[in-house]
């Protein structure tokens, strides 16, 4: 009889070609342009190896925890079957089984997981078929990459990532363990999930390994001693480049829609590991030193602790469960608070003690003063944060937001960009979706139309108070003023530049024609529809993007140029087949000139000036070089704060502001605000980058500036030489009075 059933069933059972040619649901994975894995989409995360990459103390690992026997049994190891079938007979019940590896392989590529005799005896003939078309290598290696361990991950190459943050090959034995005992039950055996029944588990692996002969007893119990660090946050890359990565995301799905999370494209940004890390911490830190200067305001919510028995209660971290770390911003619930310390539980059974220096901050929030709603009493939420000595103290989340992204000026390929203070609280990416108006950093555009008009950087124009009746504005009378409110006489076009003075880029705007300079901008990228025609437009009353301002300034850093900032460079399959590249225009050809190099060159120079001795000179004195270029730039009512600017090599955009646009507080400039972000950032990228400077180009005549006592423009002014005058016009303007902060 059963030779009758083994003969009908065995011919029909389904092919192996499935096996032959593995080709697993692989995720879509986006890396920086130095092969850092940036993150990856998919609903399986994978990460196939082959088995002669598989390190032994892996193998063996697995082979004390799953079958023991694999490569002496034919597919199904009858005396394992014998033990369980009595097991199970005597308990009355189909608890116990005892599949082996070749089982498991026959069960995750064809059989459901119900637990039936008749499905045990099919996956006992495929078991047999496998191990007849397949040598032990081949199905261990199929076992390896295609078993689901929790966390999303399939297979142990994709799980030591997930888990530990690392390859195979550098596992330690006790976390080789750790992995090896998670088939079994992914979920209740995850070491993220439930610790100490993982840890159980891989006690029970080592215990086995031990067994067996694997290992010795001394690097069992050095095993057991060794405290496991297990990645937490799962989605976490080598650096934060949520908003780049959801950027390629929508590049690669536009491009390949039907099976963009399943066929393990491969898609290389722009982006390079150091300068995205160095722009994140820049912004990071820009925005924190932002929110402190404007004080703690209190808890961010309360909770009910009427219930809580102790302080190791389980019930805490439920409490927690909707208030998530943003990095090394961790929320913690008071349990007790004075003006002498605060006692807080942090997720995972941490009690954290908060004293001294780290109540600094928050101490006006501990006082019995303090407003009902934001005191920080037992039950309110907060944020601690520890420093390298892990000593504690209490912080918060900015209400700010900001955005800072760098390019290379020549290519435009983007080196760094990061959209918003944390991806995962608002994913709005700032740094390309965020219309905004560009204050005094317009400026240079309105500079730039003006020397296409004749004008010169040792023009001179008046810096005095102006007024526009409601017959010319079309509304009401408009009496612009200076930042300062402070007027100084007729100036230099370079002397106003570098001082951000209001009252003279109006002139320059008024003198140029309006719709000319409108036009003239789109030769920067900028939407005309988006900057109105009116004298308005020389404060920066339009609206920009930082990916635009970006784009605009590259132009001058590359000698007048138009690039296209872009952030994939190509797209790969799984086998590493390329299937698109990006094709960058690159500065140098002639049919992309935006402006005339004479220009690029003689506003390079102006917006030098403003970083060694105008508004942004912090810039020069901080990182003591004098090839940085760039303007700050503030908004009416200090909505928005601004600082763009460039070295040769790269170009970078600061902007700090409210998502409901509201004034950042007294003294909040670009030049305080959103400077130190970019300065931050050019520390790092620049450390060993020589200075350099634009050579001139043919066309400009040197004069004499016959400067005043004092001065600190340059000794000899630069002229088209159409424009070249008879004599330079001393300024009357006293140029040691200090700038802004503008």
């Amino acid at each position: 009889m059963v030779v009758i059933v083994l003969s009908l069933v065995y011919p029909n059972l389904p092919s192996l070609e499935i096996l032959t040619d593995y080709r697993p649901k692989m995720p879509l994975q986006i890396y920086t342009a130095d092969g850092y894995l940036l993150g990856e989409f998919g609903e399986e995360r994978r990460a196939v190896v082959n088995i002669q990459n598989v390190p032994e103390i892996m193998k063996q690992a697995i082979l004390a925890a799953e079958d023991e026997r694999f490569y002496q049994h034919g597919g199904v190891d009858t005396q394992g079957v014998l033990r369980a079938v009595y097991a199970n007979l005597i308990s009355g019940a189909k608890r116990q089984g005892a599949s082996t590896i070749t089982q498991q392989v026959a069960k995750n590529f064809f059989l459901s997981s119900e637990k039936t005799y008749t499905r045990k005896l099919y996956e006992a003939l495929l078991s047999f078929k496998i191990e007849s078309n397949l040598s032990k290598d081949q199905i261990l290696e199929l076992y390896i990459n295609q078993i689901f361990l929790g966390q999303r991950a399939y297979g142990f190459a994709a799980a030591s990532h997930i888990y530990f943050g690392k390859p195979l090959n550098e596992l330690s034995l006790a976390e080789v363990a750790m992995l090896a005992g998670l088939p079994k039950a992914p979920s209740a055996f995850n070491p993220v999930v439930n610790p100490k029944r993982a840890r159980i588990r891989q006690q029970y692996v080592l215990h086995r390994m031990l067994e067996l002969g694997f290992i010795k007893q001394e690097e069992h119990d050095q095993a057991l001693e060794q405290v496991l660090v297990v990645k937490r946050d799962n989605d976490a890359a080598p650096v934060h480049a949520e908003y780049i990565t959801e950027m390629a995301r929508q590049i690669a799905a536009e491009s390949f829609p039907d099976d963009v999370y399943t066929r393990g494209l491969r898609v290389y940004t722009t982006i390079r590991l150091a300068d995205q890390q160095a722009a994140y911490n820049s912004l990071r830190q820009g925005l924190m030193e932002y929110d402190r200067r404007h004080g703690y305001r209190g808890a961010e919510a309360y909770v009910d602790l009427a219930d809580i028995k102790s302080e190791q209660d389980d019930a805490l971290d439920e409490l927690l469960q909707d208030y998530q770390d943003a990095e090394d911003l961790h929320p913690a619930i008071v349990l007790q608070a004075d003006n002498r310390k605060v006692r807080a539980y942090r997720r995972g059974g941490e009690v954290v003690t908060v004293s001294g220096e780290g109540l600094r901050f928050a101490a006006r929030m501990l006082d019995d003063k303090a407003p009902a709603n934001k005191r920080l009493i037992r039950g309110a939420v907060i944020r601690i944060q520890s420093d390298e000595k892990n000593v504690w103290r209490i912080v918060q989340m900015p209400e700010v937001e900001g955005a800072f992204l760098a390019a290379d000026p020549h290519d435009g390929s983007i080196r760094a960009l990061v959209g918003g203070f944390d991806f995962n609280r608002n994913q709005f990416n700032h740094a390309t979706q965020a219309w905004r108006q560009p204050g005094s950093s317009f400026k240079p555009f309105i500079y730039s139309g003006a020397l296409e008009k004749g004008f010169t950087p040792a023009s001179i124009i008046a810096d005095e108070p102006i007024s526009f009746p409601s017959a010319v504005t079309g509304s009401q009378v408009w009496e612009p003023k200076n930042y300062d409110g402070r007027y100084e006489g007729p100036m230099r076009m370079r002397t106003a530049l570098a001082k951000s003075k209001n009252m003279v880029s109006i002139r320059l705007l008024q003198a140029s024609g309006v719709h000319f300079v409108q036009d003239y901008i789109t030769r920067f990228g900028f939407d005309a529809k988006k900057h109105p025609p009116y004298l308005t437009m020389a404060l920066g009353a339009g609206s920009v993007t930082p990916w635009q301002m970006v784009s605009a300034y590259a132009i001058f850093a590359n000698g007048g140029y138009r690039i296209r900032p872009y952030i994939v460079s190509e797209i790969q399959d799984d086998k590493k087949v390329v299937l698109a590249r990006a094709e960058p225009i690159t500065a140098g050809d002639e049919n992309l000139r935006a402006i005339d190099p004479r220009n690029a060159y003689l506003m390079d120079s102006m917006m030098r000036d403003v970083t060694i001795y105008g508004t942004a000179a912090r810039a020069s004195a901080a990182l003591k070089r004098r090839d940085l270029a760039g303007k700050t730039g503030t908004t009416n009512e200090h909505v928005d704060a601004w600082f763009c600017g460039y070295q040769q090599t790269v170009v970078g955009c600061s902007w700090i502001g409210f998502d409901q646009p509201r004034n950042l507080g007294r003294g909040e400039t670009g030049g305080t605000a959103a400077l130190p972000t970019w300065i931050a950032y050019m520390a790092k990228v620049l450390k060993d980058v020589p200075e350099s400077f634009m050579p001139a180009p043919e066309g400009l005549v040197a004069v004499g500036s016959g400067r005043s006592s004092g001065g600190k423009g340059p000794a000899q002014e630069l002229f088209y030489k159409e424009n070249v005058p008879a004599e330079i016009e001393p300024e009357t303007s006293q140029e040691d009075t200090p700038p802004p902060e503008d």
